[in-house]
């Protein structure tokens, strides 16, 4: 008979004294999902749209540059904490994947890497210099890119095979995986400038309008199912209901995306950006006004916060470089003051939310697991209680 090895003993020992079980390393962050993200993308929009406000108020720009680096911080931590979720819990890990609740919160990392590369060309190389902030910009958009693609046909993939959720559980949430192409149509532009003029400049610019189309016809087929579920199925439940800001995203970062595109091209048109942005920005006030009042009533019954609270943050910074595009492209004063007016709500639902955030952080409450559902009491019958008096 063999002798077993090492591990095999481990197991036994294990079975046969199940508190003997070694407790999970890093237990801290098990419940760290990739939802996290969505802070540093609603912390990065914050000092990019603030940077192209039509405004110059003294210390705006320092300030958002401040705001900027606090994102790459953020950034960096939680890559760091994500990583350590994956070598620790990959159990918890793919119960994310198999979630379809949880599995398209993927698309955030996509979008937090191509925030901070953005910022990184708007404002952080007022710090860093204009090199080094190129540099780290290609290496943020590349990964984001690529990420983003990949968010795009996977997470679609698992909700078919996989997930298959009902019709009436359609949220916002899912367009999440959908709006990372997006986002790379949004900030690719930027980069186009420090490119070689000709082949490289083009490709680029073409490759930002491909991902556009791409982000735009998927979201035009998954936006009528949320929006028919919302007016067959009701209300969504209260710590989701923050949720449907997340239509906002791919409204305003499409106009953001044409106005860029059109800013970088040769042959760039300001009657493209101005046909397709105004309506589009125009049911993106109408969205938000009907997410608002939805929010307002969800509040009304008892809404709590969540970190669902941070979709008040990224998409209504989309609208806010939206209308600073077509500021650009108009020379309206009605969309500039629509961006500074806008702005003002970012900057406030962001302070909020932030400081919640980092109140449950340090608490402990937004990284424990879920809580167990009650178990209801044994109905006294006959037979329990003559078994009590034996």
């Amino acid at each position: 008979m063999a002798t077993p090895n090492r591990r095999d003993r481990e197991r036994m020992v294990t079975a046969a004294h199940p508190m003997s079980r070694p407790t999970p390393r890093v237990p801290a962050v098990r419940h760290l999902g990739p939802n996290w993200y969505a802070a540093v993308m609603g912390t990065a929009i914050v000092a990019s749209a603030g940077a192209a406000l039509p405004v110059h108020l003294p210390g705006l720009r320092a300030a958002c540059t401040a705001v900027w680096a606090l994102s790459l911080a953020l950034l960096a931590a939680l890559l760091a904490a994500r990583a350590l979720h994956w070598i620790h819990h990959r159990d918890q890990a793919r119960a994310h994947l198999l979630d379809p609740a949880t599995a398209p919160f993927y698309g955030c990392l996509a979008m937090a890497l191509l925030a901070v590369g953005g910022g990184t060309i708007t404002v952080g190389r007022d710090w860093i210099g204009t090199e080094a902030a190129v540099a780290l910009d290609a290496v943020l958009f590349t990964a984001g890119t690529v990420l983003g693609l990949a968010a795009a046909v996977a997470v679609p993939y698992l909700m078919a095979v996989h997930h298959r959720p009902d019709p009436r559980q359609a949220t916002p949430v899912w367009l999440l995986p959908l709006v990372a192409p997006m986002v790379s149509a949004a900030l690719g532009p930027l980069l186009v400038p420090y490119l070689p003029p000709g082949q490289a400049r083009e490709t680029l610019l073409l490759a930002c309008v491909a991902l556009f189309g791409l982000s735009l016809l998927a979201t035009l087929i998954t936006l009528p199912v949320i929006f028919a579920r919302l007016l067959t199925a009701g209300p969504l439940p209260l710590a989701l209901t923050p949720t449907l800001f997340l239509v906002l995203g791919p409204l305003g970062q499409s106009t953001t995306a044409v106005g860029n595109v059109a800013d970088a091209a040769p042959y760039g048109e300001s009657v493209l950006v101005v046909v397709y942005g105004v309506p589009v920005m125009g049911f993106a006030l109408l969205w938000c006004a009907l997410a608002t009042a939805l929010v307002v009533r969800a509040r009304r019954q008892g809404m709590g916060f969540a970190m669902t609270w941070w979709a008040f943050t990224f998409p209504v910074g989309t609208c806010v470089t939206g209308a600073e595009a077509l500021g650009r492209h108009t020379g309206l004063a009605v969309f500039d003051g629509l961006a500074i007016g806008l702005y003002g709500v970012l900057v406030a639902a962001w302070a909020v939310v932030a400081v919640r955030t980092a109140r449950g952080l340090l608490s402990g409450a937004l990284l424990s697991g879920p809580r167990p559902a009650p178990v209801a009491p044994r109905p006294v019958t006959a037979r329990t209680t003559s078994g009590a008096a034996r």
